[in-house]
């Protein structure tokens, strides 16, 4: 079956009873899916929601313009500091970085690891000059398996806020491990 773009604008639902199942949430929808692996249920109760860092930015409007240049853009609220409504451009906090990609004690997976891709939730403007928070957490655990083995995804989401504790943004970053195969 194939999906369109407002498929994947909905946000996936997980519920540890439909996963014990092998259904996933869609929605509030339930939807056939692939059953997890005990593992991998285990590193989703122990690790999911679980903030492992926390870092500050101080936002630089000539970065980030600068960004927005390089990225195409040619707005200018986004490309001139002079413009009323000046703001970094959304995909801007996926350059932002904390200091831990995993909690403490998140075991170290066999395989190779690789970046898997980006992802921004845009909330509110940022601004020169704006002082964010980053707080990061696993915000998913899921695998796929294919003809090269079973692969691991891990997503840490950074939830940034600004000085007035306003949630800005979110920025997910999502790695995949393609296991070894046993020997």
């Amino acid at each position: 079956m194939l999906r369109s773009s407002e498929d994947f604008a909905r946000p996936l639902v997980l519920n540890k009873r439909a996963f014990k199942a092998n259904i996933a949430v869609c929605d509030g929808n339930l939807q056939p899916g692939s059953s997890l692996d005990d593992d991998i249920l285990a590193l989703r109760e122990e690790y999911l929601g679980r903030e492992f860092d926390e870092i500050t930015f101080a936002i630089d409007g000539g970065r980030f313009s600068e960004y927005a240049r390089a990225c195409g853009e040619q707005d200018p609220r986004f490309t001139d500091a002079a413009h009323p409504d000046f703001q970094a451009p959304p995909t801007y906090v996926s350059t932002l970085i904390g200091g831990r990609s995993r909690p403490d004690g998140f075991p170290q997976l066999s395989g190779v690891g690789m970046d898997a891709g980006k992802g921004v939730q845009w909330m509110a403007p940022i601004r020169d000059g704006a002082t964010l928070t980053g707080k990061s957490h696993l915000h998913d655990i899921y695998v796929k398996t294919g003809r090269s083995g079973r692969m691991i995804f891990l997503v840490a989401r950074m939830e940034l806020y600004d000085e007035h504790g306003t949630h800005v943004a979110n920025a997910d970053t999502r790695t995949v491990i393609r296991e070894r195969p046993s020997e």
